[in-house]
């Protein structure tokens, strides 16, 4: 079997114990359909590192590994404390790989699939280390373009006032939104469909970090809610939802929360990019004031939009 096939062929157990670039890997840790994140040794440093290894396919891929060089640099540049810290990346017989701190704890996708909604406080603590992140990253010109709860991962805190260090992971779908425009695929959609904004469907982003507000909108709404703001039965219907529908209020699956949060979503979830909160943290300081009885900040809801004719 060749190290192309073993990296995605279902069995971990293969690749521990080997070398690939430097680290020695140890156990697998998570995979997806484009790429395993396993735990490893750096024999150089002697620390434990999270090792990604991208799909071999998209090593043959000139346009993706120019991407993935020039946004994996980008996201190492940043120093932040709730953005995995990324400390090399690179490629070594023909596969990408992109080495990061090793986070103990679980992603946000395994906690609430465990313990549900989560408690409002929590949920804005979380969302306020998350939208640091993502301001952070739109500062520096990179836009995030899969924000999901699996890219959150939730390790312990320092103390009692903050039980819970957020980091956000996960920057090899991301868009260096105006140099590095020309490596994206014309018509390529990136993103996980329950986390999109309507402008990232129909391919007329012309504000990225708007676009970013929304999917983690989405994210937040689904921590407090249980599921996602837009629940169809096939991919198709739920492309047309985010596009046109309105998000269904909050407090319909979550009835004890203060009736403030609704407008608060109904702004974040607008399907117009100018209607929205200008960043990650605004929304989620009106999300707070919603959540606390204070109930500003979210301004007037967005006007309805109807289906299209015909």
């Amino acid at each position: 079997m060749t190290r192309e096939t073993s990296l995605f062929s279902g069995r971990p157990s293969e690749l521990v114990g080997q070398q690939i670039a430097g680290y020695r890997i140890e156990q697998e840790i998570g995979r997806g359909g484009m790429a395993v994140v396993y735990r490893a040794r750096d024999l150089r440093l002697e620390r434990t590192v999270a090792l990604k290894l991208l799909a071999p396919e998209l090593a043959r891929n000139d346009t993706f590994r120019r991407r993935f060089t020039h946004e994996s640099r980008a996201a190492a540049a940043i120093d932040h404390p709730h953005i995995v810290p990324v400390f090399e990346a690179g490629e070594t017989d023909g596969v990408l790989y992109i080495a990061m701190r090793f986070v103990a704890g679980s992603d946000l996708r395994h906690l609430l699939d465990r313990e549900g909604p989560l408690p409002p406080a929590t949920a804005v603590r979380v969302a306020a280390q998350v939208a640091s992140a993502l301001d952070a990253a739109h500062d520096h010109g990179l836009v995030h373009r899969d924000v999901k709860p699996g890219n959150i991962l939730v390790s312990r805190g320092t103390d009692s006032d903050h039980p819970e260090h957020v980091y956000l992971t996960d920057f090899g779908l991301t868009k260096k939104s105006l140099s590095l425009t020309g490596f994206t695929t014309v018509g390529q959609f990136v993103g996980t469909l329950d986390y999109v904004a309507p402008e990232q469907i129909s391919g007329n982003a012309r504000r990225p970090p708007a676009v970013t507000c929304t999917g983690f909108a989405c994210v937040v709404f689904e921590v407090l809610a249980g599921h996602p703001p837009f629940l169809r039965d096939d991919d198709m219907a739920l492309l047309w939802a985010h596009q046109y529908d309105d998000p269904p209020p909050l407090t319909e699956s979550r009835p004890g929360l203060p009736p403030q949060v609704d407008p608060v979503f109904a702004k974040a979830l607008a399907k117009n990019p100018d209607e929205r909160y200008p960043s990650c943290l605004t929304f989620v300081a009106a999300l707070r004031a919603a959540t606390t009885g204070g109930g500003a900040g979210a301004g007037p809801a967005p006007a309805r939009m109807g289906r299209p004719p015909g």
